[in-house]
């Protein structure tokens, strides 16, 4: 079997998707994608699949090793979402070769549902009681929000008092059976991180999520003294040789990797199991769309610490489009309890509606995160 063609689709929210054709008829589907720069993976993938065309896609190591390793610049979130999403669609290959989903040729499942979790409350988290209580009513039993706006190096309390009345909303909401994820989305800085970690330990959050930027994982040790609360972070952490500082410092409770940004689901069923051998469990990141949502149920049925999955459906991104709008079966990501089936078709499990996709691509996006700015005129984190 031979890879003899691709195709790109810059589709609405803000996500990319990849056709690769062999000349058996066997389509693979991938999602490489990095937010708000869409078209700059789109040129690192037409790049990449030069290689390609013309050789078996069965041989998923070896491509991966090549796209990683030849090019002698690697790394980062560009080329390294550009190998997920080629990555993903060469193992949908595979499986529909061999008539499988990819968890059977992976070893087999670990679990047979994963638990998810839904966003409330937006960037700029508001009404968040309100939202909170309209997704218990749905059968949802875990959920995460942004923990505050953007903060400064040393800021006032006012600003934590207002993101602690607002998680005291969501708590007294939901009752304490329910899982609040905390994000701090790399908006805040080590000293008020610390403060904040402190102050929320009352409402026993599941994880506080990247309480500094990855670029700043040393801080997590003077976090981790303030706090009992799990640790959380990889979202921005792109290979294995990224988290393998990470694990062995001890400090981080649960991994984070983007299967549509970690080097696909090659790499992140190796960066998982690397974090079981230091007891460190497994939330994989997924606000997108889904393909990477497929993609991240088949290495999550395969990861003994795989123990909840994020997932797109309502997010305050998607706007115009959702999770389900581009697949021709829209039960397979049925939620149900919590918990939503591995799929078990072959491949990723999932079909997608090529003729919707191809409308939309017609329109296209070109989807930004907002710019903040601090009162003082300076960059805000967002």
């Amino acid at each position: 079997m031979k890879i003899t063609s691709y195709e790109l689709f810059q589709v609405p929210p803000r996500w990319l998707f990849l056709k690769v054709v062999t000349d058996e008829g066997i389509v693979g589907w991938g999602e490489p994608v990095i937010e708000g720069r869409a078209a700059t993976v789109k040129v690192a993938v037409d790049e990449m699949m030069e290689n390609l065309i013309g050789k078996d896609p069965m041989n998923i190591e070896d491509h991966w090793n090549v796209m990683y390793r030849a090019g002698f610049y690697r790394g980062g979130p560009i080329l390294m979402s550009a190998i997920s999403g080629i990555d993903q669609a060469l193992w949908d290959i595979k499986g529909k070769f061999y008539n499988a989903p990819i968890h059977q040729l992976m070893g087999g499942k670990a679990h047979t549902a994963m638990k998810i979790y839904s966003w409330i409350g937006g960037d700029r988290p508001s009404e968040v009681g309100q939202a909170a209580k309209a997704l218990i009513a749905q059968g949802i039993t875990a959920l995460k929000m942004n923990a505050t706006e953007e903060l400064q190096y040393i800021d006032s309390y006012e600003k934590i008092t207002h993101a602690i009345a607002r998680i005291d909303a969501v708590r007294r909401a939901v009752g304490p059976s329910v899982g609040i994820g905390i994000d701090f989305h790399g908006r805040v800085h080590k000293p008020m991180a610390k403060i904040l970690a402190k102050e929320l330990e009352p409402y026993h959050p599941m994880f506080i999520e990247e309480p500094v930027l990855p670029e700043n994982n040393e801080a997590l040790r003077e976090i981790a003294r303030h706090t009992a609360i799990p640790i959380a972070t990889g979202e921005r952490m792109f290979s294995r040789w990224q988290f393998k500082n990470l694990l062995k410092d001890g400090y981080v409770d649960i991994i984070q990797p983007d299967v549509s940004h970690a080097g696909g689901i090659t790499e992140c069923k190796k960066i998982i199991s690397m974090a079981e051998a230091f007891d460190v469990a497994a939330a994989p990141h997924c606000p997108l769309g889904p393909i990477a949502l497929a993609a991240c149920l088949q290495v999550d049925a395969t990861c003994h610490n795989a123990f909840i999955q994020e997932q797109s459906l309502g997010i305050h991104y998607n706007k115009g489009n959702d999770l389900l709008d581009y697949l021709t079966d829209k039960t397979v990501f049925d939620y149900e309890n919590g918990y939503v089936k591995i799929p078990e078709a072959p491949g990723l499990g999932i079909e997608i509606d090529e003729a919707y996709v191809r409308k939309m691509a017609a329109i296209g996006h070109n989807w930004r995160n907002p710019l903040w700015r601090h009162e003082d005129g300076s960059v805000a984190e967002w």
